[in-house]
């Protein structure tokens, strides 16, 4: 039943938008904000020709590439100063000015060092990724139950089976929660890269529309964007339900603590 409230929820806040949409359309003009109706079926058009299809995947294909160069050590690291948190001490400063660091700013840094080609979207994105997936690491590693880890040293447990069975599943909820929030800024700095220099992808499609005021192409390119990140969020809940399915619901839990 909650489910079903989920959904239709979800479908009146779809049709209000839809509506704000249409009237935004109306009141700015079509040349300035392109309707709905426009835009689906440029987009249908669009995936029907292959054109938008194409576009994504080399979209894609950086913001996958990218992410898992940025994501990778961002996860590793943190579980590899868990038995050196001097180091984390030392470290600390230099990460939070990564983070701060404007990313999109060094796209042209990028281009210059690696060239307009994918290897300079790819950079972007890996800096994007890495520092927001490391600080997510880092919270749960540092969150994990001390108690926990002597109980499992007392029985006889080493430290790769602390890592493997206590300390990684411990982190889990975290690292997805950092790749929630990763990955959809992994996206868009993809797109932006390409809007800066290329000559493919979904930030290509956005540059051209622009260049020949046809907003209708641009906003139906920022759809098939939105779309991209949609499916990339439904993959990134799905894998964290295969890794935590040993978890008991959470409606299930609040059920035996009540009873």
């Amino acid at each position: 039943m909650k489910r079903h409230r989920l959904l239709i929820d979800r479908i009146l806040v779809c049709i209000a938008l839809l509506a704000l949409w249409q009237l935004a359309s109306w009141y700015f003009g079509v040349y300035w904000v392109s309707t709905p109706r426009l835009t689906i079926v440029k987009f249908y058009n669009s995936m029907m020709s292959g054109e938008m299809l194409r576009h994504a995947g080399y979209t894609i294909e950086e913001a996958f590439i990218g992410a898992v160069i940025g994501a990778v050590p961002a996860i590793i690291l943190p579980f590899t100063l868990r038995r050196l948190p001097g180091w984390v001490s030392v470290i600390d400063p230099f990460m939070v000015g990564g983070y701060g660091a404007p990313k999109l700013a060094l796209a042209p840094l990028f281009i210059l060092w690696f060239g307009i080609g994918i290897e300079s979207k790819i950079a972007l994105v890996a800096s994007v990724v890495f520092f927001i997936e490391y600080f997510s690491t880092l919270s749960g590693v540092r969150s994990l139950d001390a108690k926990l880890v002597q109980m499992a040293q007392l029985v006889g447990a080493n430290e790769r089976q602390v890592a493997r069975h206590i300390v990684f599943p411990g982190a889990v909820p975290n690292i997805f929660a950092g790749l929630r929030i990763a990955l959809p800024y992994g996206i868009g700095a993809a797109v932006i890269a390409e809007l800066i220099s290329s000559n493919r992808g979904l930030g290509y499609l956005v540059q051209i529309g622009a260049m020949n005021f046809d907003i209708t192409q641009v906003f139906a390119a920022i759809l098939g964007a939105t779309f991209v990140v949609l499916a990339v969020g439904w993959f990134v809940d799905e894998t964290e339900k295969f890794l935590l399915r040993w978890r008991p619901p959470a409606d299930s839990l609040m059920e035996q603590i009540h009873t």
